[in-house]
Protein backbone atom coordinates (compact mmCIF):
# COMPACT_ATOMS: atom_id res chain seq x y z
CA UNK A 1 0.00 0.00 0.00
CA UNK A 2 1.13 3.54 -0.78
CA UNK A 3 -0.18 7.03 -0.05
CA UNK A 4 -1.54 9.02 -3.00
CA UNK A 5 0.23 12.24 -3.96
CA UNK A 6 -3.05 14.16 -3.59
CA UNK A 7 -2.83 13.52 0.14
CA UNK A 8 0.56 15.12 0.77
CA UNK A 9 -0.73 18.59 1.66
CA UNK A 10 -3.74 17.34 3.65
CA UNK A 11 -1.65 14.87 5.64
CA UNK A 12 1.00 17.51 6.31
CA UNK A 13 -1.62 19.95 7.63
CA UNK A 14 -3.23 17.15 9.63
CA UNK A 15 0.11 16.32 11.24
CA UNK A 16 0.66 19.96 12.24
CA UNK A 17 -2.82 20.15 13.79
CA UNK A 18 -2.25 16.83 15.59
CA UNK A 19 1.05 18.07 17.07
CA UNK A 20 -0.41 21.46 18.03
CA UNK A 21 -3.50 20.04 19.76
CA UNK A 22 -1.47 17.56 21.77
CA UNK A 23 1.16 20.16 22.66
CA UNK A 24 -1.58 22.47 23.94
CA UNK A 25 -3.16 19.57 25.80
CA UNK A 26 0.11 18.71 27.58
CA UNK A 27 0.87 22.38 28.22
CA UNK A 28 -2.45 23.55 29.67
CA UNK A 29 -4.33 20.44 30.87
CA UNK A 30 -3.10 18.88 34.10
CA UNK A 31 -5.42 15.87 34.04
CA UNK A 32 -3.53 12.87 32.60
CA UNK A 33 -6.72 11.00 31.66
CA UNK A 34 -8.01 13.94 29.64
CA UNK A 35 -4.65 14.26 27.90
CA UNK A 36 -4.78 10.58 27.00
CA UNK A 37 -8.33 10.85 25.63
CA UNK A 38 -7.34 13.81 23.46
CA UNK A 39 -4.28 11.92 22.21
CA UNK A 40 -6.35 8.83 21.33
CA UNK A 41 -9.03 10.87 19.54
CA UNK A 42 -6.57 12.95 17.53
CA UNK A 43 -4.53 9.85 16.66
CA UNK A 44 -7.67 8.13 15.38
CA UNK A 45 -8.64 11.15 13.27
CA UNK A 46 -5.14 11.47 11.85
CA UNK A 47 -4.95 7.78 10.94
CA UNK A 48 -8.37 8.05 9.25
CA UNK A 49 -7.07 11.00 7.23
CA UNK A 50 -4.03 9.00 6.15
CA UNK A 51 -6.16 5.97 5.26
CA UNK A 52 -8.38 8.11 3.05
CA UNK A 53 -5.45 8.68 0.68
CA UNK A 54 -4.33 5.04 0.64
CA UNK A 55 -3.67 3.26 -2.63
CA UNK A 56 -3.80 -0.49 -1.96
CA UNK A 57 -1.79 -2.96 -4.00
CA UNK A 58 -4.11 -4.77 -6.41
CA UNK A 59 -4.04 -6.89 -9.53
CA UNK A 60 -6.14 -4.88 -11.96
CA UNK A 61 -8.51 -6.41 -14.48
CA UNK A 62 -7.21 -5.88 -18.02
CA UNK A 63 -9.78 -7.02 -20.59
CA UNK A 64 -10.30 -5.28 -23.93
CA UNK A 65 -14.11 -5.37 -23.97
CA UNK A 66 -14.69 -4.97 -20.22
CA UNK A 67 -15.80 -1.74 -18.58
CA UNK A 68 -14.03 -1.92 -15.22
CA UNK A 69 -15.23 0.03 -12.19
CA UNK A 70 -13.44 3.41 -12.03
CA UNK A 71 -13.69 3.49 -8.23
CA UNK A 72 -14.42 1.64 -5.01
CA UNK A 73 -17.92 1.92 -3.59
CA UNK A 74 -21.49 0.67 -3.87
CA UNK A 75 -23.65 0.54 -7.00
CA UNK A 76 -26.61 2.86 -6.35
CA UNK A 77 -28.06 3.35 -9.86
CA UNK A 78 -28.50 1.13 -12.92
CA UNK A 79 -30.96 2.74 -15.29
CA UNK A 80 -31.50 4.30 -18.70
CA UNK A 81 -31.31 8.09 -18.74
CA UNK A 82 -30.92 10.91 -21.24
CA UNK A 83 -27.46 12.51 -21.14
CA UNK A 84 -27.90 16.28 -21.51
CA UNK A 85 -24.19 17.09 -21.60
CA UNK A 86 -22.47 15.21 -24.41
CA UNK A 87 -24.43 12.44 -26.13
CA UNK A 88 -27.81 14.25 -26.04
CA UNK A 89 -29.54 10.88 -26.18
CA UNK A 90 -30.34 7.83 -24.08
CA UNK A 91 -27.50 6.15 -22.19
CA UNK A 92 -27.30 3.33 -19.67
CA UNK A 93 -26.12 4.86 -16.39
CA UNK A 94 -24.27 2.97 -13.65
CA UNK A 95 -23.57 5.08 -10.57
CA UNK A 96 -21.21 4.21 -7.73
CA UNK A 97 -21.38 5.91 -4.34
CA UNK A 98 -18.06 6.34 -2.55
CA UNK A 99 -18.18 6.76 1.22
CA UNK A 100 -15.38 8.56 3.10
CA UNK A 101 -14.06 5.11 4.10
CA UNK A 102 -13.55 3.96 0.50
CA UNK A 103 -10.34 4.17 -1.53
CA UNK A 104 -10.80 7.41 -3.52
CA UNK A 105 -8.37 7.11 -6.42
CA UNK A 106 -10.28 6.87 -9.75
CA UNK A 107 -9.11 4.70 -12.64
CA UNK A 108 -9.73 4.44 -16.37
CA UNK A 109 -12.49 1.86 -16.94
CA UNK A 110 -11.09 0.93 -20.35
CA UNK A 111 -8.38 1.83 -22.85
CA UNK A 112 -8.98 4.35 -25.59
CA UNK A 113 -8.72 7.97 -26.68
CA UNK A 114 -9.98 10.92 -24.64
CA UNK A 115 -12.46 12.92 -26.74
CA UNK A 116 -13.76 15.30 -24.08
CA UNK A 117 -12.71 16.47 -20.63
CA UNK A 118 -14.70 19.22 -18.94
CA UNK A 119 -15.07 20.54 -15.39
CA UNK A 120 -18.44 21.96 -14.30
CA UNK A 121 -19.00 24.10 -11.24
CA UNK A 122 -22.16 23.38 -9.28
CA UNK A 123 -23.81 22.51 -6.00
CA UNK A 124 -22.71 20.08 -3.30
CA UNK A 125 -25.84 17.98 -2.81
CA UNK A 126 -25.44 14.62 -1.07
CA UNK A 127 -23.94 12.21 -3.60
CA UNK A 128 -26.90 9.80 -3.57
CA UNK A 129 -29.34 12.54 -4.63
CA UNK A 130 -30.37 11.85 -8.27
CA UNK A 131 -29.93 15.56 -9.07
CA UNK A 132 -26.25 15.37 -8.12
CA UNK A 133 -25.44 13.97 -11.59
CA UNK A 134 -26.48 17.22 -13.26
CA UNK A 135 -26.46 19.87 -10.51
CA UNK A 136 -23.31 19.14 -8.49
CA UNK A 137 -19.70 20.15 -9.06
CA UNK A 138 -18.41 17.50 -11.48
CA UNK A 139 -15.86 16.56 -14.12
CA UNK A 140 -16.86 14.62 -17.22
CA UNK A 141 -14.59 12.63 -19.51
CA UNK A 142 -15.57 10.84 -22.72
CA UNK A 143 -13.39 7.91 -23.77
CA UNK A 144 -13.52 6.44 -27.28
CA UNK A 145 -13.16 2.65 -27.34
CA UNK A 146 -13.25 0.72 -30.64
CA UNK A 147 -16.71 -0.59 -29.69
CA UNK A 148 -18.27 2.47 -28.08
CA UNK A 149 -17.81 5.91 -26.56
CA UNK A 150 -18.43 6.07 -22.81
CA UNK A 151 -18.67 8.97 -20.39
CA UNK A 152 -17.18 8.89 -16.89
CA UNK A 153 -18.44 11.58 -14.54
CA UNK A 154 -16.71 12.38 -11.22
CA UNK A 155 -19.27 14.05 -8.96
CA UNK A 156 -18.62 16.01 -5.77
CA UNK A 157 -20.79 15.29 -2.74
CA UNK A 158 -21.73 17.15 0.44
CA UNK A 159 -18.24 16.51 1.85
CA UNK A 160 -16.22 16.29 -1.36
CA UNK A 161 -15.09 19.78 -2.29
CA UNK A 162 -12.28 18.99 -4.71
CA UNK A 163 -12.26 16.89 -7.86
CA UNK A 164 -8.94 16.15 -9.53
CA UNK A 165 -8.85 14.86 -13.12
CA UNK A 166 -5.65 14.06 -15.03
CA UNK A 167 -7.07 13.55 -18.55
CA UNK A 168 -7.28 15.95 -21.47
CA UNK A 169 -8.64 15.61 -25.03
CA UNK A 170 -6.24 13.77 -27.30
CA UNK A 171 -4.74 11.60 -24.56
CA UNK A 172 -4.36 7.89 -25.25
CA UNK A 173 -5.11 6.06 -22.02
CA UNK A 174 -4.77 2.53 -20.70
CA UNK A 175 -7.29 0.60 -18.65
CA UNK A 176 -6.53 0.71 -14.93
CA UNK A 177 -4.31 3.79 -15.00
CA UNK A 178 -5.23 6.76 -12.80
CA UNK A 179 -8.01 8.98 -14.08
CA UNK A 180 -8.16 11.27 -11.05
CA UNK A 181 -9.08 11.63 -7.40
CA UNK A 182 -12.05 12.96 -5.41
CA UNK A 183 -11.53 14.10 -1.83
CA UNK A 184 -13.85 13.04 1.01
CA UNK A 185 -16.88 11.11 -0.20
CA UNK A 186 -18.44 11.34 -3.64
CA UNK A 187 -19.94 9.52 -6.61
CA UNK A 188 -18.91 8.37 -10.08
CA UNK A 189 -21.33 7.85 -12.98
CA UNK A 190 -20.51 5.71 -16.01
CA UNK A 191 -22.70 6.27 -19.10
CA UNK A 192 -22.77 3.39 -21.57
CA UNK A 193 -24.66 2.64 -24.81
CA UNK A 194 -28.22 1.39 -24.21
CA UNK A 195 -28.41 -2.40 -24.20
CA UNK A 196 -24.89 -2.88 -22.82
CA UNK A 197 -24.56 -6.12 -20.85
CA UNK A 198 -24.34 -5.23 -17.15
CA UNK A 199 -22.34 -7.47 -14.80
CA UNK A 200 -23.26 -5.88 -11.45
CA UNK A 201 -26.41 -5.43 -9.37
CA UNK A 202 -27.86 -2.62 -7.28
CA UNK A 203 -26.27 -2.55 -3.84
CA UNK A 204 -23.21 -4.51 -4.95
CA UNK A 205 -19.85 -3.38 -3.60
CA UNK A 206 -17.23 -2.87 -6.30
CA UNK A 207 -13.48 -2.33 -6.41
CA UNK A 208 -11.83 0.24 -8.62
CA UNK A 209 -9.73 -1.27 -11.36
CA UNK A 210 -10.94 -4.78 -10.51
CA UNK A 211 -14.73 -5.27 -10.75
CA UNK A 212 -16.19 -5.58 -14.26
CA UNK A 213 -19.27 -3.33 -14.43
CA UNK A 214 -20.27 -4.24 -17.99
CA UNK A 215 -19.11 -5.70 -21.28
CA UNK A 216 -19.26 -3.94 -24.63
Amino acid sequence: MTIHKEGNASIGIGMLIFVLINWLSNRFIDHTTVQLIIFILTTGLFLFLVSFFRVPSRTHTIEADAVVSPCDGKVVVIEETVDPEYFKEKRLQISIFMSPANVHVNRNPLSGDVLYSQHHKGKFLVAWDPKSSTDNERHSVVIRHPKADILVKQIAGALAKRIVNYLKPGDKIEQGEELGFIKFGSRVDVLLPPGTTVNVQLGEKVKGGVTVLARL
